[in-house]
């Protein structure tokens, strides 16, 4: 029965959260950030790469159109292009025809600016990089595109578009049109190359990253893709010999961090992509093999919403159990549509899933408490059948027989509601929603940390730059209550029992650095459990007082 018992208990509880601590490994640090220009008057740094290096690098294209003879060598000098909506300000370079920055207008990063999902850096391609041909062992040549326009500006429901091309001697041609819609932050984009027979269109490396905030051990940050009906989370340590390739069925591809995404999708039907890994950092893009090709180009929050009228909808990654996840998330925003706080949503939620499961509960908590009383005789059978463990083990199962209690309900409730958890786990933890929403008092970000008291000091091994609040303490505390209301087994391990009393602190410490909003989840099922057990337990005791009576 013990075994059972912690069975239940790791997987319903530590499993997730130990594993996601103890095993995964922590994010890379993000790069330092470097003071972004204020002007167009220079274009940015675009350091191509280095000779020398040949491991998986495309031979990106980007041009001047012109009839005129163009000169022998490739110039740098180009301008930046500003695009408006009411959404989102984005930066164009004619060098490359590729993008310079993305500035989100409704979403703020942690010093209160609006959030930025691209950086340019050295040795990494530039968002929407055209790779002419199969390999990217040489140098990026950087030609300057012409451009149809200056700026584009919009408003209301306007559209508009942008016009890139390039045009080279030796017959090679790209031309990029980019439609954009002032209420959406999807954008058509038309690229038509001539005189290769194959080419690709990359997202980079960076590109929809949120730096620093977005990094996260508990969730993917990097190059994504869906591949028929499976979706691909890659790492460096997946792709060998430097690339690799996905063929066909790719619906799209995506850079992706906890809450923002760029992505690319076909207009129509799907086509293959390819990874290339440099120095750890992965590079993704769309290959085209006809000289045209229509892409859909998505540069915004992962919010589930919106990602599904663009067609994306499966980069919000619920885990194994999306199919619990999803009416669940549904239901988290009904909650909130209702009371405007997603903190109160989190504790209706955590009170009404967990209605169907009270009668179960109920009779588990009964019979464990039933099985408490029996521990004399448990005791008593120990001694006399010691020397015989099968004898022992009948003796056993005929006392919970004749006691009617069932030796596996203790562990049953917890086995049922482990689905339930993982995907509601799931939902608080990616749902962009509850990014920056606040509940009450101190706790203004309900997907960040509670740091009521700061953090842990550096110095102190594994909890060194933790989060110290009052939440998960709150937590640990009707954690230990509830334990100590709930019977033990009488076929418990004195050892095991001992173990199980340091839960508590144990998991406080690992919760100190989750995010309030599962916290709170955690701490209200803990809640509903110690009223549920006290009910229980007093039921239990008026019943064994009216019989001895």
């Amino acid at each position: 029965m013990e075994k059972r018992v912690l069975l239940a208990v790791v997987l319903s509880m530590a499993i997730l959260v130990v594993w996601n601590t103890l095993i995964m490994p922590p994010p890379p640090k993000p790069p330092m950030k470097e003071p972004a220009g204020t002007g167009s008057e220079t274009a940015p740094d675009r350091v191509g790469l280095p000779p020398d290096d040949t491991e998986s690098s495309p031979t990106a294209v980007t041009a001047v159109p012109t009839e005129a003879p163009l000169p022998a060598t490739p110039t740098m000098e180009g301008r930046e292009i500003v695009v408006e909506t009411s959404l989102y300000r984005a930066t164009f370079t004619t060098v490359g025809a590729t993008v310079t920055d993305w500035e989100l207008k409704h979403y703020k990063d942690s010093e209160g600016l609006n959030v930025r999902l691209y950086e340019p850096a050295p040795y990494v391609l530039p968002p929407l990089s055209v790779i002419a041909g199969d390999s990217r062992a040489e140098q990026p040549t950087r030609w300057v595109y012409e451009s149809d326009k200056d700026a584009l500006s919009l408003a209301d429901s306007e559209s508009g578009t942008l016009t890139l091309k390039y045009r080279d001697i030796s017959g090679l041609a790209v031309t990029k049109t980019f439609t954009f819609r002032n209420d959406s932050y999807g954008v058509d984009l038309d690229v038509r190359v001539e005189g290769v027979p194959s080419w690709h269109l990359a997202l980079g490396n960076g590109f929809g990253l949120l730096l620093g905030e977005g990094a996260s051990q508990y969730v993917h940050v990097g190059p994504s893709l869906l591949q028929g009906t499976d979706r691909e989370s890659i790492k460096p340590k997946d792709i060998k010999n430097g690339q690799q390739n996905f063929d066909g069925e790719v619906a799209w591809i995506a850079q992706e961090d906890k809450y923002f995404s760029s992505a690319l999708r076909p207009a129509s039907g799907t086509g293959s992509a390819k990874v290339w890994r440099r120095n750890e950092k992965l590079e993704i893009g769309l290959e085209a093999k006809a000289p045209e090709a229509r892409f859909l180009l998505y540069v915004g929050p992962k919010q589930y919403d919106i990602l599904k009228r663009n067609g994306l909808q499966d980069i919000v990654d619920f885990g194994f159990w999306s199919f619990i996840a999803h009416p669940l998330f549904w239901f988290l925003k009904l909650l909130y549509r209702t009371t405007g706080n997603y903190g109160i949503a989190i504790i209706l939620i955590s009170v009404l899933t967990r209605l169907p499961f009270i009668p179960l509960m109920t009779k588990s908590q009964a019979s464990m408490k039933a099985m408490q009383g029996l521990n004399p005789k448990m005791q008593e059978l120990k001694k006399k059948y010691k020397d015989d463990p099968q004898k022992l083990q009948a003796e056993t199962m005929k006392l919970y027989k004749e006691a009617g209690v069932n030796p596996m309900a203790g562990c049953m409730p917890m086995l049922l509601q482990i689905p339930v958890f993982f995907a509601l786990y799931k939902v608080l933890l990616v749902s962009i929603e509850l990014r920056q929403a606040p509940f009450v008092l101190w706790l203004k970000d309900l997907s960040a940390p509670d740091t009521l008291f700061g953090h842990f000091p550096a110095g102190i091994p594994l909890l060194g730059g933790a989060a110290l609040g009052i939440l998960p303490i709150l937590m640990g505390i009707t954690m230990w209550l509830q334990q100590r209301l709930t019977p033990n087994p009488s076929s418990m391990d004195p050892n095991q029992a001992k173990i199980m009393k340091f839960l508590p602190v144990i998991f406080t410490f690992m919760f100190f650095n989750l995010s309030s909003g599962l916290v709170l989840y955690w701490t209200v099922g803990n809640v509903l459990s110690i009223i549920q057990q006290t009910i229980t337990n007093r039921r239990t005791a008026a019943a064994a007082a009216a019989a001895a009576s």
